[in-house]
């Protein structure tokens, strides 16, 4: 006979396991005074506490049934709005408050979703570490006070947020695909999830170029990730990865993507950086890369998107078609910018461009400076191995 309590049963089977797991517990330092009697009081205090952990899950599952509202079990109607969105990406737009500024939104969401540190995301946005802090602090307070509900916006506050979603994936993927510190070379969680959640925001908005865009662009140059380290875990750059080992499926369908973008909608800051990245993937090695093409397409970015990591990597493709004095020259226009102060790839390209013009003591130097500024292990031992195959003087 058992009589059923909840999920409790008061059986003899029950019994017999609270003597069997008394017995494992017998004293290893001689017998008791009186055996039977020691076994006994274990087992009822086994049977004790089973009995109160099965009463408090009844009591945890009587309070959940009465929480659950009629509607969640029947099926919804046929014109009810879709309610199986993701939850990441609802708390994606949901931070992208409009009572916020846009490097408020972006700062919030990179925290509550993309579960970037405080200091990951200071240094994504070039701003000391506190002051991100107060940023952040502040964003969560005025969506708390706003009441807004756990829900997907309408589609006119959609189009509204998007320009702060993009920007809030692309630089979570960035952070994933090339950490800013720590002893690995990239974090592949947060890549992964930049690009899970780009394509979820690609199916609410199939024909927006800019999405599309920066959808390729993730696909691109995710596509060349398992090239761009050793098997110890050293970094390996682009000239010199071993092009066989990039993924040609990612490729292919940032290819047909960004080419579609382009095809169909005006041209925005993400399809250029796709449309850069394809011409990279698709070349068979760094020589046969159409860099005349990309320095152009930099100088459409520049005037659509103009900022110094643009400027920073115009400066290596022009060095590649006009050499690497005209580089410098280019580069040299962020000596002065406050954005870079304290930024390891100034000096890191810096040092590149140094040793592409044979002034091997110039570019050590650069390697070195850039290795002191960098919070990243791989990098700091790149820029320091790069570096010490270079003469002082």
């Amino acid at each position: 006979m058992v009589r059923r309590y909840g999920h409790f049963d008061e059986s003899e089977d029950a019994v017999q396991e609270a003597l069997l797991t008394a017995a494992t517990r017998w004293p290893t330092d001689g017998l008791p005074d009186n055996p039977r009697a020691w076994l006994i009081t274990v087992a009822s205090r086994r049977l004790t506490d089973q009995l109160r952990s099965d009463e408090a899950r009844r009591r945890r599952e009587d309070t959940v049934a009465a929480r659950q509202l009629p509607e969640d079990t029947q099926a919804p109607a046929a014109d009810a709005p879709d309610t199986n969105a993701d939850d990441t990406l609802i708390l994606l737009f949901m931070c992208c408050h409009p009572s916020l500024t846009a490097a408020s939104q972006i700062a919030l969401t990179l925290r509550a979703v993309g579960g970037l540190t405080t200091a990951e995301i200071a240094h994504a946005f070039l701003v000391p570490e506190a002051t991100m802090a107060q940023r952040i602090s502040r964003a969560k307070q005025q969506v708390k006070a706003s009441g807004l509900p756990f829900q997907m916006p309408p589609a006119p506050e959609r189009a509204a947020k998007l320009g702060a979603v993009l920007h809030v994936l692309y630089l979570i993927f960035n952070e994933g695909y090339t950490a800013t510190s720590g002893p690995n070379l990239r974090r592949a969680e947060l890549s992964n999830e930049a690009i899970r959640l780009t394509r979820a925001v690609h199916r609410l908005l199939p024909d927006d170029g800019e999405v599309t865009g920066l959808l390729a662009l993730m696909l691109l140059t995710d596509a060349r990730r398992d090239a761009r380290n050793t098997a110890t875990g050293d970094l390996v750059p682009l000239a010199d990865q071993d092009r066989s080992r990039w993924d040609r499926r990612s490729i292919a369908e940032g290819v047909d993507l960004i080419s579609h973008a382009l095809a169909t909608a005006p041209p925005g800051p993400y399809q250029v950086q796709a449309a850069i990245a394809a011409i990279h993937d698709e070349a068979p090695s760094t020589e046969a890369t159409d860099w005349p093409q990309i320095v152009a397409l930099y100088a459409v970015l520049d005037n659509l998107a103009p900022g110094p990591m643009v400027t920073l990597n115009q400066a290596v493709a022009v060095a590649m078609v006009d050499g690497p004095r005209a580089g410098l020259e280019l580069l040299s226009r962020l000596d002065d910018d406050p954005r870079m102060a304290r930024h390891h790839r100034l000096e890191a390209v810096r040092a590149h461009l140094y040793e592409m013009d044979g002034d091997p003591a110039a570019a050590r130097a650069a390697y070195l400076a850039a290795a002191t500024l960098t919070t990243s292990l791989p990098e700091q031992d790149y820029l320091r191995w790069r570096a010490d195959k270079l003469p002082e003087s």
